[in-house]
């Protein structure tokens, strides 16, 4: 009989990388466990909201590439997601607020019903979890802190806050961007703050939002409009608000009573999609970029947020995300076919030359469009209209944009 409390995978972090990589590894025929300090609410305890007649949306939203909807449709979770509330966009809106630039992303020009999804955050981790739940392979321990780690001579040992001692060959880290695995196996970082804080919200707008996706640059920060799906004829009068601002300006627009943020947020969006109603309040996060110097040693695997965070502007944090839960999900399964230890820094650095040159190149690309929409330089704004423009001209420039942006091949 195998010991209750010894597993071959251990993922700590029960957030959407975590809960998918569990489900990933579901059918390896390995042992897992999946370790998390909160609770996990299913989808039935979103149903009643979701059905309301005035929607509540979660603050925290997604907006997932095709990429990404293909690895949820292979875990099975897609078809709950799409049937709950998805919101599918065809055309992307970018322009410079200090400035004429401007450049439209349409998905019929690579031949596409959609570029991606937005959906909250609670609905992708709803449908996960229930998935996860009802796996006969996966142990999960819901409401226990992680307190220690330690390595000992067949792998990794952890301690829960009630006591509980779990053993393992391989621990993933997906818990977060504070991640207490990372910090207690000894990885470096990299980190910096942005010195901005990102505002998030739902609004009810007065016109539709035409299944756009809206983005406007501004020396303070960019401020996106994601559509959401509401309810009836009101289906495209809902967007998610994902303002990224200077900490001053942070602060004022927080102190604000609602109808008083609503006004400045719609001033700020050009009024393009009319009068906004405030539907929940605004939330603040203050932002930052962080990447782990390795992913991987012998037993220890960081993913996700534990591996890299950064800024939010494209919407790509939980996209890479994903992807590093398809590659290392891909290669713990090779390496098992191949009778290899999963465990061993050899197979698993496989994963970390897959995904660090791709998370590398996305966390430049952001701090690149940060700090050229952020200047206020009369030539850097010169060069950026124009270039705006004549990539807006340009139909495989804006091809080959369009579908690294969105996880395809070109």
């Amino acid at each position: 009989m195998k010991d209750s409390s010894q597993f071959d995978v251990i993922i700590a972090g029960g957030g959407m990388v975590g809960l998918s990589m569990a489900l990933a590894l579901a059918d390896s025929g390995l042992r897992l466990a999946l370790v998390d300090q909160n609770q996990q609410a299913g989808l039935t305890a979103l149903s009643a909201s979701i059905a309301a007649t005035e929607p509540e949306f979660d603050s925290r939203v997604s907006a997932l590439t095709p990429a990404t909807v293909s690895l949820l449709d292979d875990l099975g979770v897609w078809p709950v997601i799409k049937a709950l509330r998805a919101s599918p966009y065809q055309h992307m809106q970018v322009w410079d607020g200090d400035g004429t630039g401007s450049i439209t992303f349409n998905a019929d020009e690579i031949h596409l019903p959609c570029l991606g999804y937005i959906v909250e955050n609670r609905v992708i981790a709803a449908a996960l979890a229930d998935a996860v739940n009802a796996s006969q392979s996966i142990t999960c321990f819901y409401g226990h802190p992680l307190t220690g780690l330690q390595a000992d001579g067949n792998g990794q040992c952890i301690t829960l806050a009630d006591g509980t001692v779990l053993n393992t060959r391989l621990l993933i880290a997906a818990d977060g961007g504070r991640s207490r695995i990372r910090e207690w196996a000894g990885f470096a970082t990299r980190a910096w703050s942005y010195e901005q804080q990102a505002l998030v919200t739902s609004v009810k707008t007065a016109l539709p939002h035409q299944n756009t996706a809206w983005q406007r640059f501004m020396p303070t920060g960019p401020l996106a409009f994601l559509p959401l799906q509401g309810p009836g004829e009101l289906a495209q009068h809902y967007c998610s608000i994902v303002w990224s601002c200077d900490p001053s300006l942070a602060s004022g627009l927080m102190a604000l009573p609602a109808e008083g943020f609503a006004k400045r947020c719609a001033q700020a969006f050009e009024s393009r999609l009319g009068p906004l109603e405030l539907m929940a309040p605004v939330q603040a996060f203050p932002l930052q970029q962080l990447h782990a110097v390795d992913y991987v040693k012998a037993g220890v695997a960081l993913m996700g947020d534990a591996a890299h965070t950064i800024h939010p502007l494209a919407g790509q944090g939980v996209n890479l995300g994903f992807a590093d839960v398809a590659s290392l999900a891909g290669v713990i399964h090779q390496a098992k076919t191949q009778g290899k230890d999963y465990a061993s820094y050899q197979v698993l650095s496989r994963y970390q030359r897959e995904r660090k040159p791709a998370n590398l190149a996305m966390m430049a690309g952001m701090e690149g469009f940060k700090r050229l929409f952020g200047s206020e330089d009369l030539l850097v704004r010169f060069f950026r209209n124009n270039g705006l423009q004549i990539a807006n001209a340009l139909s495989p420039i804006k091809q080959l944009l369009m579908r690294q942006a969105m996880g395809l091949k070109s």
